[in-house]
């Protein structure tokens, strides 16, 4: 049995594709930073339904912790899983922010590229030596790279960054056979950002071909076959999942 490793696993969309994977026999090792209860109940769901989790802190933003999380993640995968390879990472841990360029401050831009940009890299860096050959790298990137939206434009740009960088991780590590790719969610009702009011929610509704925002299960199934076989020969790309978000 594989095991992967999602960061941000204790709500939304991390959480749901944790949930997921765990449905298709893979073991789950899920991050959080401020929230062990929610990760927790996220661990007891999938272990109720017959799989197994185990919930590791990591604050994404602090490259200096990534070395420990290492050894964290070695440690976890020997007790629980009697295994040394990771068979998946994926890099969904985020915060969102709704500001306009003219009043993003320096902290709050080095805030987000520290999480969705610097973050993702270099712990995949990091964890690179326990991807077994034949893993499988998904990066959440946001379909705000692609339909500009006033008031996200730092979040935006990393998100654009982390998409090349996919890119290049499918170039430099297909000699492993590892494969990465982007998953770009459109509006998704999630807790990212403060959430979705029933406006806001109308209004995006309105943009999408399909007369909906998307729920975190929507992106989850996505996420899940890209870890597995059925998504063994897709590499290098962006998926975006938003229903026909403004098309």
């Amino acid at each position: 049995m594989g095991v992967i490793v999602i960061t941000g696993g204790s709500r939304g969309i991390g959480a749901s594709t944790a949930v997921h994977i765990a449905k298709k026999g893979l073991g789950v090792i899920l991050t959080y930073n401020t929230n062990p209860q929610a990760a927790a109940s996220v661990v007891d769901r999938i272990e109720q339904a017959g799989g197994k989790a185990v919930a590791l802190k990591l604050d994404v933003s602090d490259v200096g912790g990534f070395e420990a999380f290492r050894a964290s993640v070695a440690g976890a995968l020997l007790e629980n899983w009697d295994a040394t390879q990771l068979n998946g990472l994926v890099n969904n841990a985020g915060h969102g922010l709704f500001n306009p360029l003219t009043a993003v401050s320096e902290a709050q831009f080095d805030g987000l590229f520290n999480v969705h940009l610097k973050g993702p890299f270099f712990l995949t860096q990091t964890l690179l030596p326990l991807l077994a050959e034949g893993a499988s790298i998904v990066n959440l990137t946001s379909a705000t790279t692609r339909v500009a939206t006033a008031g996200v434009a730092p979040y935006a740009a990393f998100k654009g960054g982390l998409e090349v960088l996919t890119r290049y991780m499918a170039k430099e590590l297909g000699e492993r056979r590892i494969r990465a790719n982007a998953v770009s969610p459109g509006a998704i009702r999630t807790e990212l950002g403060g959430g979705l009011n029933d406006e806001f929610e109308a209004m995006l509704a309105a943009q999408t071909a399909l007369g909906r925002v998307g729920e975190p299960e929507d992106v989850a199934r996505v996420i899940a076959m890209l870890l597995s076989e059925e998504g063994a020969w897709i590499n290098a790309q962006t998926i975006e999942v938003a229903g026909g978000y403004n098309i």
